[in-house]
C-alpha cells in the first residue's frame, strides 16, 4: 500500500514538474511570438510613400528627394520615382502608387496644371496627397481636405535676386558701363509658364526698380532651367549685344551657371572684366561658383527643409493624422501650405547654405 501511495506521488510530481517545463516552454513560444508580432506590427505602421519627381537630373530636386529619403529614415518607407519631365509617364507612375494602395502620395509635378486630375484619383482612393516645389493652381488645392503643399513663395525669390544685384550696382559705379544710368540686363527664365519661373522674372526687376535704378531689358529667353541650354542662351545674348549686358538675371543656379561658361569663353572674370550673375537654389555648384568669385550672389531654396516637410506632412497623414506645426515641424498656412523661407546668399555667407 504504501509502495502504492509512493508511486502515486512520484507520478504525480513529474507530471507537475512536465507541466511546469511544457508551460514555461509554451511561455517563452508566447513571448517569442508576441515579439515577432508585435516586430511585425512596428512595421506594418510604417507608411509607405508614394513620391513622384518631376525628373531626377534636376540639381535642386535631387537635394529635395534626397532629404525625403533622410527624413523617412524610421519614419515611412518611400518608393521614389521618376517622372522624366513627362506629365503622362507622371500621370501612370501615379496610376501605379494607387494600384499598390500607397498611404500617401507626394507629387513634385511635370506640369502644375496637370495636379486637378491627380487630385481627382487620389480623392477616389482615398489616398491623402502633398504636392511639393510646383504649387497647383488655387482651384485644384481646394477640390478635398487631404491636399497640400509644400514648397517657397517664388516672389520672395525674385526679389532678393533683384536686391542682389541692386546693392552691387550701388556699391560699384563702374557697374554702368556706359554712364546712362540705366541697367541694362538679360534674363535667362525657367520652363515657360512656371509659376517660379514668372514671378521671379517680374519681381527680380521689380525689386531693382524698387531700389530706384531704371532698367533696360536686352534679352530674355528660356533655357527651361537647364545648365547647358543657359549656356547655349547666354552665348546668343553676347552674339547680339556683347559688352552692353551689365547683369544676368537666372531663375535658377543651373542656368547662371551655364551663364557664367558662355561669359568665361567671352573672356570674363579675369583682368578686370566682369558682369554679375545672379541665380536661385544655392545648389553646391553654385556656392563653389561663390567662393570662385563668379557668381556674385543666390537665393538659398532649402532643398533640406522642403523635403523634411514633405515627408513630415505625407506621414502624418499616411497615418490617418491631423497635420499641424506639433507633429511636421512646420507652421502650416490657410490649413493647406507649408512655406519655406528663401535666404540671400553671398561670397561672405556662403556657409549658411551649406
Amino acid at each position: 500500500m504504501k509502495k502504492k501511495i509512493v508511486s502515486i506521488l512520484v507520478a504525480a510530481a513529474m507530471v507537475s514538474v512536465v507541466g511546469r517545463s511544457s508551460s514555461g516552454g509554451t511561455a517563452t513560444n508566447n513571448t517569442n511570438a508576441g515579439g515577432a508580432k508585435s516586430d511585425a506590427a512596428s512595421s506594418a505602421k510604417k507608411p509607405t510613400i508614394g513620391v513622384a519627381i518631376y525628373k531626377f537630373d534636376d540639381t535642386f530636386m535631387t537635394g529635395v528627394r534626397n532629404a525625403i529619403s533622410a527624413a523617412a529614415e524610421g519614419k515611412a518607407t518611400t518608393d521614389i520615382v521618376d517622372s522624366q519631365n513627362s506629365q503622362p509617364t507622371q500621370n501612370d507612375k501615379v496610376d501605379l502608387f494607387i494600384t499598390k494602395k500607397v498611404d500617401a502620395l507626394a507629387i513634385n509635378p511635370v506640369d502644375r496644371t496637370a495636379a486637378g486630375v491627380m487630385i481627382d484619383k487620389a480623392k477616389k482612393a482615398n489616398i491623402p496627397i502633398v504636392f511639393l516645389n510646383r504649387e497647383p493652381l488655387a482651384d485644384d488645392m481646394k477640390k478635398w481636405d487631404k491636399v497640400y503643399y509644400v514648397g517657397a513663395k517664388a516672389e520672395q525669390s525674385g526679389t532678393m535676386e533683384g536686391e542682389l544685384v541692386a546693392d552691387y550696382f550701388k556699391k560699384h559705379p563702374e557697374a554702368d558701363k556706359n554712364k546712362d544710368g540705366v541697367l541694362q540686363y538679360v534674363m535667362l527664365k525657367g520652363e515657360p509658364g512656371h509659376q517660379d519661373a514668372e514671378l521671379r522674372t517680374k519681381f527680380a526687376i521689380k525689386a531693382v526698380e524698387d531700389a530706384g535704378i531704371k532698367v533696360e531689358k536686352l534679352a530674355e529667353d528660356t533655357a527651361m532651367w537647364d545648365r547647358v541650354k543657359g549656356q547655349e542662351k547666354m552665348a546668343a545674348f553676347l552674339a547680339s549685344h556683347g559688352d552692353k549686358i551689365e547683369a544676368v538675371f537666372a531663375n535658377n543656379d543651373d542656368m547662371a551657371l551655364g551663364a557664367i561658361e558662355a561669359l568665361k569663353a567671352k573672356g570674363y572674370f579675369k583682368d578686370g572684366k566682369y558682369v554679375p550673375v545672379v541665380g536661385v537654389d544655392a545648389t553646391a555648384p553654385a556656392v563653389k561658383a561663390l567662393e570662385e568669385g563668379t557668381l556674385l550672389g543666390t537665393v538659398l531654396n532649402d532643398a533640406k527643409n522642403q523635403g523634411k516637410a514633405t515627408l513630415n506632412l505625407a506621414a502624418v497623414l499616411a497615418s490617418g493624422g491631423t497635420p499641424s506645426k506639433e507633429n511636421i515641424g512646420f507652421d502650416i498656412t490657410d490649413g493647406k501650405y507649408v512655406w519655406i523661407p528663401y535666404k540671400k546668399i553671398t561670397k561672405d555667407n556662403a556657409k549658411d547654405a551649406q
